[in-house]
């Protein structure tokens, strides 16, 4: 079994494998917004380093859908 580590995602106390990456977290949560933005511990993601970035213990992530429309 993997280790687990403990995370908040969206503001929710979450236990993930260790070596989850935020690519990881997008996909668990179903996340299919194309202007999604993601932040962790309140520094912006790029896309590009989504698959590269990998979540540690303590570390928040925030999914971000940003409302456009007026």
């Amino acid at each position: 079994m993997k280790n687990q580590i403990e995370i908040s995602f969206n503001g929710m106390t979450e236990k993930v494998p260790s070596g989850t990456t935020v690519a990881d977290l997008i996909a668990r949560s179903g996340e299919n917004d194309r202007n999604l933005i993601v932040e962790q511990n309140n520094r912006f993601i790029h896309p590009r380093a989504y698959p590269s970035t990998v979540v540690g213990e303590g570390d928040r992530v925030e999914l971000i859908n940003p409302d456009f429309g007026g």
